[in-house]
């Protein structure tokens, strides 16, 4: 048989393959995400997330210059906040020598080099469990919007390179640039979850954390997994605002509207692949039912094929040494 051309000879052995990759991935893509507790001497495993841990300070130093000299150079904090200290207007958010203010200042001191994003919502500090304050069961925008900004500026105070707003408030990009510019810090960046569907995956996230909601769901602030085109309105009316990077969240249910999101911008575009899609592929191979290093390779590569420039990950230290 003749034929003119045969698409498989650029398929005939690994170093053809490669040297066709049309998607690679790199130490440089990802984002590393670190849960944060008060104590010492802390390494604790969370137990919908197999192999990922709650970090005291002492021990997430260790865990950042290990990170740092495996070529992975950005971190995205999250803390856990004790219930004695949550109310409903976030107020330990705000402090100064509160335990995100006291990780950023320990990450900068042992590894200056190391960019540092910072999660900016409310759910951590609320003793509702939601990303806003909570008025009459309801929970009220504008309020809440002044408080994510000042809490951005206190995180760039203790050294955050970026902060990234989680919450899906209306109006909060603007206003936490205006607030950023005013107080002098014109080189800080916003990385805006601009795009954060409601989903069912971020269960060991919120276990991770306690940071469940106390009552009824997130689904009038955080988006309808069934819209595709208020994807786009939501992450050009973020970049208008002044967004430096915007992200799609979740991120494997959610492939096509990372494409859209690339198509629509010029910012960079980030995503995460979040704590229900790790623990999906880790009980999987526990059971044997998938190989666990070729899922998380296969999965990383269809993120970034999707569109992602960036990709927060729980993988980032399995992918790298798999790398």
């Amino acid at each position: 048989m003749y034929l003119q051309r045969r698409n498989r000879i650029l398929r005939q052995s690994s170093a053809v393959r490669d040297l066709v990759a049309e998607t690679r991935l790199s130490s440089n893509d990802f984002i590393v995400p670190l849960f944060i507790v008060e104590g010492e001497g802390i390494k604790q495993e969370i137990a919908t997330m197999p192999d990922y841990y709650r970090l005291s300070l002492d021990t997430l130093v260790i865990e950042v210059r290990e990170l740092w000299s495996m070529g992975l150079k950005s971190v995205l904090l999250f803390v856990k906040c004790d219930d004695a200290r949550k109310d409903n207007l976030g107020t330990e958010a705000l402090n100064a020598d509160g335990l995100m203010q006291r990780s950023i200042r320990a990450i900068k001191n042992a590894v200056p080099e190391m960019l540092v994003m910072t999660d900016v919502a409310l759910d951590p500090f609320s003793s509702f469990g939601h990303d806003g304050i909570v008025e009459k069961g309801e929970i009220v925008n504008d309020a809440t919007v002044e408080v994510l900004a000042k809490m951005s500026v206190s995180h760039v105070a203790a050294g955050a390179d970026f902060v990234a707003p989680s919450d899906m408030m209306d109006g909060r990009i603007g206003a936490i640039r205006s607030a950023l510019e005013e107080a002098g810090y014109h080189k800080a960046g916003i990385m805006s979850y601009s795009a954060k569907y409601a989903s069912c995956f971020y269960g060991p996230f919120r276990d991770a954390l306690d940071s469940a909601p106390g009552f009824g769901d997130k689904k009038t602030y955080q988006m309808n997994y069934a819209n595709r085109i208020e994807a786009i309105k939501e992450t050009i009316m973020d970049v208008e605002e002044g967004a430096d990077i915007v992200m799609v969240k979740p991120a494997l249910a959610y492939l096509d509207i990372i494409r859209e999101v690339k198509n629509a911008v010029t910012v960079p575009v980030s995503v995460y692949n979040i704590s229900g899609e790790y623990a999906m592929i880790k009980a999987a191979a526990k059971m044997g039912w998938l190989e666990e290093d070729k899922a998380i390779l296969e999965t990383l590569t269809a993120i970034k094929r999707a569109g992602a420039d960036l990709i927060a990950t729980y993988f980032a230290k399995q992918a790298v040494r798999l790398l």
